[in-house]
């Protein structure tokens, strides 16, 4: 693996998914694998779980850390191939990707989309440049559009507590959120249960559809209780608008899920990336519930990314990727 930044970098995804639960089951057997190797976490957005289960990761296979906050601790970076700088950027992507390359044998780089512009942020312009330039492996630890060691995460849960002998019903559910909220984690979490074989359900208030690049395959659902009959899992995610793009959707409160509206489920499992706010996008008697996997995902976060490095670290050549390292048509 040279990339880790979409499901098209795996060769295959149930082999890193096995790989990440016989580490969680044995945590300490490659704690010399990364010795004198250094992995750098540069971090242009807010952290939390994604920060400390890499870093945690990363210590656990003998690997040094280094960490940065670059939107408080570094420059103001300019992206703009060809710029004059003459303005509020005081260095360019060019030189600071080049020299974190340098420093580290694997960078993990978040970025957030704007969600003003599509064209943009489907670009994964942030992201590229990095690929780009830095001349090392990267490990997206959420970009604009995807967020791929949340989603090996969200795989790794569902493979603990599926149901035996049958492929499980999983439903991705829209939720409400106060303000607009990127489709990363939807988009990516789509994307990863379609490329691992699952059945996958998608309800949401019309006009909320994501990206088809991500939802091909899966079923779309405009009634949220007809989605979730039967289900085994129930994600829920607020993302807003990709066609009216990072528009909100203002009049969802009825879409909160409840214990009164999992009836139809299959006695579901609950799921969610958090942060969450509590009755506002799900309701505190879920989250607090016999069926919540919220905490269980999180601790997941950790043998995801030790997945993902053990991969990278054990991998002699670089593999072909299907990192995206080109604009895209943003429809």
């Amino acid at each position: 693996m040279k990339h880790f930044t979409t499901v098209h970098d795996v060769a295959n995804v149930q082999a890193l998914v096995s790989d990440a639960l016989q580490l969680k089951a044995n945590p300490y057997d490659y704690s010399t694998l990364g010795k004198n190797k250094t992995l750098g976490l540069f971090f242009l957005d807010p952290s939390l779980r994604t920060r400390l289960s890499t870093q945690k990761a990363a210590q656990l296979l003998g690997m040094h850390v280094l960490a940065m906050n670059m939107d408080r601790d570094g420059w103001a970076l300019e992206l703009e191939d060809g710029a004059v700088m003459n303005g509020d950027k005081a260095e360019h992507v060019r030189e600071a990707a080049a020299v974190l390359g340098q420093y580290c044998d694997i960078i993990g780089i978040r970025c957030f989309p704007k969600l003003a512009d599509k064209r943009e942020d489907y670009s994964e312009r942030t992201l590229v440049k990095f690929l780009h330039h830095c001349k090392t492996p990267v490990i997206s630890l959420e970009s604009a559009t995807l967020h791929p060691l949340q989603s090996l995460a969200d795989l790794v849960t569902i493979a603990e507590n599926r149901p035996q002998n049958r492929k499980p019903k999983i439903v991705l559910s829209w939720a409400p959120h106060v303000k607009a909220l990127p489709q990363a984690v939807s988009n990516s979490f789509a994307e990863w249960m379609l490329a691992s074989g699952n059945e996958l359900t998608i309800t949401h208030p019309e006009g909320m559809e994501l990206c088809e690049d991500y939802t091909r395959g899966a079923t779309i659902e405009y009634d949220q209780q007809k989605a979730l009959h039967d289900a085994d899992f129930v994600y829920v995610k607020n993302w807003s608008s990709y066609h009216d793009y990072g528009k909100p959707f203002t009049k969802g409160e009825n879409w909160m899920l409840s214990p009164e509206s999992m009836k139809v489920t299959n006695n579901a499992k609950i799921m969610h990336c958090l942060p969450v706010r509590r009755d506002v996008e799900l309701s505190a008697a879920l989250l607090d519930g016999k069926n919540t996997l919220v905490a269980a995902q999180a601790a997941n976060r950790v043998y995801a990314a030790m997945a993902v490095l053990k991969n990278m670290l054990e991998s002699g050549t670089p593999a072909v990727s299907g990192t995206k390292q080109k604009e895209f048509q943003a429809g």
